[in-house]
């Protein structure tokens, strides 16, 4: 992917990012806030007819008020949909219902979307507060790990991103199955059988390069219902580079789509220890740079000017500093934008009158950041608090970067 549609979906996870929180403040009187997820390559057409099924169910609602409600959100989705020949490449999501927190004032509100990754939940939900959860998992960091299966029969091959699995390939095995027999016959045979293994070794190594070389895949791990995954990681089938990348080594009962997935499943333990090292990996080169009195720098101000500058290398802010970049604007006309604590964004005067000014605009500081690093590449990396690291990162403030040279 380039970089520029490497930003493009960043901006497109911070909208929706933005979007999620927005709705997770939202709370119907009753049970009738409406969700609707059209899934890719399902029918507009179909989730309208049930949606017009769900409209003839809801008249039976006894409270006249809920009825009112979700038979009005239902016929605003419907409006919607008319607009749609078909359904979006991603999916589709909408969520509609009367979100006034007084009961018997209408605020009947809409947002529809179409996400920025592909949908693959189909439905259609009512209840007091919208269901988010497939797009929360959209905006979840997804790291890039190969899954690769083998045993003397075949070789399977996949992507995991965050949770889901994409089957990339599939290879059969030319070994026979071993027979029973005695004498020369045996030996011919068994040494016919190693060749064939070993040719299965080599076809399976040259598919592997080929799905996990990119720069992308963070590591590979391997799985199979026999030994042969052993003699596959052990033996000289792949470069020491490529080989590094195998993260773990799982018995599984299964090849195949079914053991790809019985890998993942049995690979959590791998897969957490892997996200926690590298963050702990990101934050300890701050601090062992910065130790060192060599090419790092941490607090706002420090960090937003070496980003300004072109210095910024890597840009580290933690998951929990709780700032916000706010534009501000005066009656006197002058505006500003300033970084401040959200629990003091109300309370800012203009510097050249020292009246109250009014909030015109704002938004996280990761996001403020993400922006003006792009005009230099410097790369922003949240960090949480699960880690010593991430804790003590938090205990300065918050904000680091390492540099690409010392300002």
């Amino acid at each position: 992917m380039s970089d520029g549609n490497k930003d493009d979906k960043a901006e497109e996870r911070r909208k929706l990012k933005k979007l999620i929180e927005d709705l997770e403040q939202r709370k119907g009187r009753h049970t009738e806030l409406v969700t609707v997820y059209i899934a890719a390559k399902s029918s507009v057409t179909d989730m309208m007819n049930q949606l017009r099924n769900e409209m003839g169910t809801a008249e039976n609602i006894k409270s006249k008020a809920t009825r009112k409600n979700v038979v009005n959100s239902l016929e605003k989705i419907l409006q919607h949909l008319k607009l749609y020949k078909r359904t979006p490449d991603n999916g589709l999501a909408i969520f509609c219902g009367n979100v006034s927190e007084k009961e018997g004032v209408d605020d009947m509100q809409m947002w529809a979307l179409e996400p920025p990754d592909t949908l693959y939940t189909e439905l259609y939900w009512c209840d007091q507060r919208f269901d988010l959860d497939p797009l929360r998992d959209m905006i979840k960091e997804k790291e890039v790990y190969g899954l690769f299966v083998i045993d003397s029969n075949d070789a399977d091959y996949g992507l995991l991103r965050g949770k889901r699995i994409s089957f990339l390939g599939h290879m059969d095995s030319p070994v026979p199955s071993k027979v029973a027999a005695g004498g020369q016959s045996a030996a011919r045979f068994e040494r016919v059988r190693q060749g064939l293994i070993e040719d299965h070794m080599k076809r399976a190594a040259a598919l592997f390069r080929q799905y996990f070389e990119a720069d992308d895949v963070r590591g590979v791990i391997v799985g199979g219902p026999g030994p042969m995954k052993e003699k596959f990681v052990d033996g000289d089938y792949l470069a020491d580079a490529l080989k590094k990348r195998i993260i773990a080594v799982k018995d599984t009962g299964y090849t195949g789509e079914h053991g790809l997935d019985e890998l993942f499943n049995r690979s959590q333990d791998v897969l957490k220890e892997a996200a926690v090292a590298k963050e702990k990996e990101i934050v300890k080169s701050f601090f062992d740079e910065f130790n060192r009195g060599g090419k790092a720098t941490y607090g706002l101000q420090n960090v937003r000017r070496a980003i300004e500058m072109g210095a910024a290398d890597v840009v580290l802010v933690s998951e929990h500093a709780k700032l916000e970049e706010v534009e501000y604007l005066c009656e006197c006309g002058n505006s500003e934008k300033v970084i401040v604590k959200k629990e003091e964004r109300a309370s800012h005067a203009c510097a050249q009158c020292s009246k109250h000014m009014k909030i015109v605009g704002e938004r996280e500081m990761l996001e403020a950041l993400e922006e003006l690093a792009k005009t230099t590449g410097a790369r922003v990396v949240p960090i949480s608090r699960d880690t010593a690291e991430g804790e003590q990162l938090y205990q300065i403030g918050g904000i680091a970067a390492t540099l690409r040279y010392k300002v």
